[in-house]
């Protein structure tokens, strides 16, 4: 199946306006934008024909330009990253069987995941769309909870069924456990990767279908599959040592340099 990349990148973020532009600095001290480290990231993933920068703002695509992405200009008027992936598949004529999106706020995202996360949907014929968990060790879930006792989101967690298909997905840590767990303990809590990859006719529908409630509280995209009845598979993929973080906040940017540090990565 022909799969096309989209990454999402928007200026007017709520909780950090203009962050595709943040400099994040990497091992060796040099400074990149969160757009590049994010379209670099897509780029490392193999077996993909084609990725994109979509945006409404100029200075997003004049950054991703300069660093040789290829950009497509979506309306401003997209409520999310998935409709923006829909407008930018729309755009470019359409014709892949699989658009993966990959938010520009997730530049640590390992290339397998979403090689993974590709292998799972085209596996499961009963669902029309994909996303990455991980498992949190314990050191990830203290994490989690020291950001909320503090008042701020530090990731959004999934429960699913047997069959892998989402239950629910929550900025709370959920599922509640009592127990306590040391750094490389494993925990019951699965970390979502803000990651997707849709099936082209479930994407082309979706801003059509009428944001629910739950969306609406949460902030979740995610979400609006989950109202509609739309069966979303989770596929559980491995760390491999790496650390992963989604830049958040303003306070994500010394640890999102502190993990390339830890791992090396220029």
């Amino acid at each position: 199946m022909s799969t096309l990349v989209v990454i999402p990148a928007r200026y007017a973020s709520t909780r950090y306006p203009g962050k595709p532009l943040v400099p994040l600095r990497g091992a060796t001290g040099e400074s990149r934008t969160l757009i590049e480290r994010s379209w670099q990231a897509a780029r490392a993933v193999p077996g993909v024909d084609r990725v994109v920068v979509a945006t409404d703002d100029a200075r997003i695509r004049d950054a991703a330009e300069g660093v040789g992405a290829e950009v497509v200009m979506t309306p401003e008027t997209c409520a999310n990253g998935t409709e923006r992936c829909a407008a930018a598949h729309a755009a470019l004529g359409g014709g892949y069987e699989i658009v993966v999106n990959l938010q520009g706020d997730a530049p640590l995202t390992p290339p397998w995941f979403v090689s993974d996360l590709v292998a799972g949907l085209r596996a499961d014929d009963g669902a029309e769309a994909a996303t990455p968990v991980l498992r949190c060790d314990g050191r990830a879930l203290n994490g989690f909870l020291q950001d909320r006792a503090g008042g701020r989101v530090g990731g959004t967690t999934a429960v699913f069924d047997r069959s892998r298909h989402a239950l629910y997905f929550s900025k709370e840590v959920i599922p509640f456990t009592p127990a306590r767990y040391d750094d490389t303990d494993a925990t019951p809590v699965f970390h979502h990767v803000g990651v997707y990859a849709y099936r082209a006719a479930a994407l082309a529908a979706y801003p059509g279908w009428a944001p629910g409630p739950l969306e609406g509280l949460e902030g979740l995209e995610q979400l609006r599959f989950l109202e509609n009845g739309r069966a979303m598979l989770c596929v559980e993929v491995e760390a491999r040592g790496r650390q992963f973080w989604e830049l958040n906040n303003p306070e994500d940017v010394p640890r999102l340099e502190a993990m390339m540090q830890e791992m090396d990565i220029a």
